[in-house]
């Protein structure tokens, strides 16, 4: 064991456990609060917010945190939204908690008695009161099992936040180079190939590609691939080919002038010419 080695990096590991913290807290507070309204408006059954904030906890709670990552990232800069990678953690954690929380939230009030809101209202009291003052206090304390567990659940998914930032551009930049610099080649059929593919990944939307990724490699192919990794191979198809482009749109920039003097005339071949 080398004590040098993790002096060095020390600093390294706390900046990194105040981040988590940092990022945690932050999502799982928002979450909190997201939960509560929606499980008092699914409690009391306001009609078309109930139909849609049930729209936003089945969606939620049922596709990977990662998938929701990758969309908040990638997806929101194209309407022109353009958020850091630690804001859409937080933003990413806290509409995952929310649809957990508001469940367990939803669970503790429907435990309560309706006989009891029956009771703080033939006192006088408005139902606002009684909500605040009766019902929400014995909700939350029976929410407590449930709510703390949803707080591990949300701090052990910080884990994932690395890959909307790390995976997608390390892969994107990687086969973003590689494919901007054989569309810009002489081969026709090569560049007809990586044409098709840059206008198809860039057009369709990414939930497409993630049906045909996740559902269609299972139906064609016997192939059971997780919905993590579905994400990582979607996203990195996408970045890649917007990456691609970028490159071929610096390479052909550069006139074709140099190429030939840098090639030619030094006697370098194309490999150290590129």
């Amino acid at each position: 064991m080398n004590l040098e080695i993790m002096k060095a990096y020390l600093p390294l590991y706390r900046k990194a456990m105040v981040l988590t913290l940092k990022i945690g807290w932050m999502g799982i507070a928002l979450a909190i609060l997201i939960g509560l309204i929606c499980a008092l408006v699914r409690h009391h059954k306001i009609p078309v917010l109930q139909r849609i904030i049930g729209i936003y906890i089945e969606l939620f709670r049922n596709t990977p945190l990662l998938v929701q990552l990758f969309f908040l990232y990638f997806g929101l800069p194209r309407i022109g939204l353009s958020i850091d990678a630690a804001f859409c953690g937080v933003l990413g954690l806290a509409l995952l908690g929310g649809a957990y929380m508001a469940e367990s939230f939803r669970s503790g009030l429907e435990a309560i008695e309706p006989v009891q809101m029956e009771s703080v209202l033939s006192l006088g009291m408005s139902r606002q009161q009684a909500v605040l003052h009766v019902i929400l206090p014995q909700a939350v304390s029976i929410s407590v099992p449930a709510f703390v567990a949803n707080i591990i659940f949300l701090l052990k998914e910080t884990s994932v936040f690395s890959a909307i930032s790390l995976i997608a551009v390390a892969v994107s930049i990687v086969l973003g180079l590689v494919i901007g610099a054989l569309m810009t080649g002489k081969n026709p059929v090569i560049r007809w190939l990586t044409r098709i593919y840059l206008e198809v990944v860039r057009v369709m939307p990414q939930m497409v590609l993630l049906f045909i990724v996740f559902f269609g490699t299972t139906r064609v192919f016997g192939w059971n691939i997780g919905a993590s990794k579905a994400a990582v191979i979607v996203f990195a198809f996408w970045g890649t080919a917007e990456m691609a482009d970028l490159v071929r749109g610096a390479l052909i920039s550069i006139p074709k002038h140099q190429y030939e003097r840098t090639g030619t005339d030094s006697g370098r071949n194309n490999y150290l010419l590129w």
